[in-house]
C-alpha cells in the first residue's frame, strides 16, 4: 500500500480494516452499504465504491454539522477509543469526529482530512451518563465532501483501562532484577537476608518552582524530598533576566540551579523565548527588521551558551501552534530559524516544542497532533543537519480529562519516537473532582510508553499558585499534594524498600523500578554483613531477560 504524505498528515491511499473489527460500530466498513449508517443534519449521502473499497460519502453540505451518522449506545464508566479513515473531496480541511448524547456535544478527536488520500482520525472519549448517542463528523469548511471509512468505537472499562497501564509498567518501567549472594570461597550462599532500598526514582518526576524555595527551608525539604526534577516558572524568561536591553541578569536563576545542582536535582531551561505576544520583554516591541532579529540572537545566544550542558531540555520557542509573535515580525521562518541559533549555541541539549491543548483539548485544531506533527516535520531539516535532538513538550493545563483522547493523542506524537515530555501538568477544576482528575492524568501519563518525564505546574509561591496547589503554605500536603505521595509509593520513591531471603542457590529475583539501590546483606548464622549499590535503566533486554547481580557477603 502507497504511503503519502501531504500537507499535514501521513495518508494512504486506501483506508486500513477498522480497529477493533469496528468495536461496537455496525457496518464499519461500510461492507454493507447503507446499514445503519444515516444523513446527519441536512446533508445527502452516498454510498460509493472505488477498487472494491465501500466507503460513504456527505455532500451538498451547507452547516458545519452536516455529515454522516450512526446512533450507538454510550455507558457511563466505560472509556471509549475511536478511529475513522477520511477523506475531503478537495484541498484539506479539519474534521472531528462529535457524539451527541443527552443534549451534550462531546468531542473525541480532529484531523486534517486530504483529497485523494485517507487519514486516520484517532481519538476517544467518556461520558457522563448512559444513553444513544448519535456519532457525526463536522468540518466549518461547508465547500468539501467528508467521505469516511473504517469506523470503529471500543468501550473498555476502567478495570480493563487499569491492566492496561499496570502491563504497561512492568514492560516499561520495571526490571527484573536477579541478585545472587557468594561467599568468599565462590559458594552460594542460602537464606541471606536482603534489604533493596530504592536511592533515586528513575522515572523522571518534578514539579515547576519559583525564587521563592531560595529563602523557605521548610520548602526546600518538602520539594527535595519528593522530586527528581524541576522547571523555573519565570526565573529563565526573557522578560526576567533582560528588563532593560543590554542588561542581563541571570543572577537568580544562576542561584536556583546552583540549589538543584547541589540537591541531584536537573532543570529543564523554561524557556528561550515566546511566541505569545503578551509575554515579551517591554522593550522589544519596538523593535523590527534586523534590530530585532540581532536582539533574538542575542539572546539565544546569551541564554543557551550560558547554560550549555546544565540542562536536561529546553523549550526553545515556546507555544508557537498557538502564538506566532516572532513569525509576523520576522517571517515565516522565525521559530525555525531560532531553533537553528538554540543548536549552534548548545548542540547537545534536547529542543523541545512546548504546547498547549495538544492532549486537553479534541476541538483545539491549533494543536492538535496533526498540527503538531506539522511543526516538527518543518524543523526536521534541523535534525538532518545539525544532528539535533528534538523533543515534544505537552503542557498538559486540564479541566476536565479525556483520557482516551489523552492516551490517543500519545500514540499519535509517539509514533515519532521522539521523547515525550509532560511539561506542566495541572488540573483546573471543583475541590471535589481535582484531585481525582490530577490523579487520571498522571497515571496516565507514567504508564506511557513514549512519555519519558513528567513536571507539575504547582509550585507554590506566597502569592498564590497558578492553577492548583499541592501544598499549604505549611507544606502540609493538600488532597492534590497527597495524589503525588500515594503515587510516589507506588513507583518506588520515598526510598521504598524491598526485603526477601535467597534461595537453596544463593538467588533472590524481584521486580523493581528502574532507579539507583543500595542493598544490604546479612547472614545472621554467619554473622556476616555486606552492602553494595546497584542501577536499573530500561533496555532492549529488560523485557525479556532478568537483570543479573553478583555480591559477595
Amino acid at each position: 500500500m502507497k504511503l503519502c504524505q501531504h500537507n499535514n498528515n501521513f495518508c494512504l491511499d486506501k483506508p486500513l480494516k477498522p480497529q477493533y473489527n469496528g468495536g461496537i460500530i455496525v457496518n464499519p466498513d461500510l461492507r454493507d452499504g447503507p446499514k445503519a449508517w444515516l444523513p446527519f443534519g441536512n446533508a445527502k449521502i452516498e454510498f460509493k465504491d472505488i477498487g472494491n473499497d465501500k466507503f460513504v460519502v456527505a455532500r451538498e453540505r451547507k452547516q458545519p454539522h452536516d455529515s454522516v451518522s450512526q446512533k450507538v449506545h454510550l455507558e457511563k464508566g466505560r472509556l471509549y477509543t475511536f478511529s475513522a479513515w477520511l477523506q475531503v473531496d478537495k484541498g484539506t480541511a479539519p474534521v472531528s469526529a462529535v457524539f451527541k448524547i443527552n443534549g451534550e456535544y462531546k468531542h473525541a478527536g480532529l484531523v486534517f482530512a486530504e483529497s485523494k488520500c485517507w487519514t486516520m482520525l484517532k481519538g476517544g472519549l467518556t461520558v457522563d451518563q448512559s444513553g444513544l448517542a448519535e456519532l457525526y463528523f463536522e468540518s466549518n469548511n461547508t465547500m468539501v465532501e467528508i467521505w469516511v471509512d473504517s469506523v470503529s468505537l471500543q468501550p473498555f472499562t476502567q478495570e480493563e483501562w487499569n491492566s492496561h497501564h499496570h502491563q504497561s509498567i512492568q514492560k516499561e518501567r520495571k526490571r527484573t532484577v536477579r541478585i545472587r549472594v557468594l561467599n568468599n570461597k565462590g559458594e552460594p550462599v542460602q537464606k541471606a537476608s536482603l534489604s533493596i532500598e530504592q536511592r533515586k526514582l528513575g522515572f523522571p518526576f518534578g514539579c515547576e518552582v519559583e525564587k521563592n524555595i531560595l529563602d523557605s527551608h521548610a520548602y526546600q525539604h518538602w520539594f527535595t524530598k519528593r522530586f527528581t526534577v524541576t522547571t523555573f516558572a519565570n526565573e529563565m524568561k526573557w522578560y526576567s533576566t533582560e528588563v532593560v536591553r543590554g542588561k542581563e541578569d541571570y543572577s537568580t536563576a544562576d542561584k536556583m540551579l546552583k540549589f538543584f545542582k547541589k540537591h541531584g536535582v536537573p532543570v529543564r531551561g523554561h524557556n528561550i523565548v515566546w511566541n505569545d505576544p503578551k509575554y515579551q520583554p517591554k522593550w522589544l516591541y519596538s523593535l523590527s527588521g534586523p534590530d530585532l532579529y540581532n536582539a533574538v540572537k542575542q539572546r539565544v545566544k546569551s541564554v543557551a551558551s550560558r547554560y550549555k550542558g546544565h540542562l536536561e531540555g529546553w523549550d526553545v520557542v515556546n507555544e508557537n501552534l498557538h502564538f506566532s509573535y516572532f513569525e509576523k515580525k520576522m517571517g515565516p521562518m522565525a521559530s525555525y530559524n531560532i531553533f537553528k541559533m538554540a543548536q549552534a549555541f548548545d548542540p547537545t541539549t534536547t529542543k523541545f516544542i512546548n504546547e498547549y491543548n495538544t492532549l486537553e483539548e479534541p476541538r483545539d485544531s491549533d494543536s492538535s497532533p496533526a498540527k503538531y506533527l506539522k511543526k516538527l516535520r518543518e524543523l526536521k531539516p534541523i535534525v538532518v543537519r545539525g544532528n539535533v535532538s528534538l523533543g515534544i513538550g505537552l503542557e498538559s493545563h486540564f479541566k476536565t480529562p479525556n483520557i482516551p483522547f489523552m492516551r490517543s493523542a500519545l500514540d499519535t506524537l509517539g509514533a515519532t519516537g521522539l521523547p515525550i515530555w509532560l511539561t506542566e501538568v495541572d488540573v483546573e477544576a471543583p475541590p471535589n473532582v481535582q484531585a481525582k482528575y490530577f490523579e487520571q492524568v498522571l497515571r496516565e501519563g507514567h504508564a506511557h510508553p513514549h512519555v519519558k518525564g513528567i513536571v507539575t505546574w504547582a509550585g507554590y509561591s506566597p502569592k498564590g499558585c497558578y492553577r492548583m496547589c499541592l501544598t499549604d503554605g505549611n507544606f502540609k500536603n493538600l488532597p492534590t499534594g497527597d495524589v503525588v505521595d500515594k503515587l510516589l509509593h507506588e513507583w518506588g520513591g520515598f526510598r521504598g524498600q524491598t526485603k526477601g531471603l535467597t534461595d537453596a542457590n544463593g538467588f533472590f529475583e524481584a521486580s523493581l523500578f528502574h532507579g539507583d539501590y543500595d542493598v544490604k546483606i546479612d547472614h545472621p548464622l554467619t554473622n556476616s554483613k555486606a552492602s553494595h549499590s546497584f542501577k536499573l535503566v530500561s533496555d532492549a533486554s529488560s523485557n525479556t531477560q532478568p537483570s543479573p547481580f553478583v555480591f559477595r557477603l
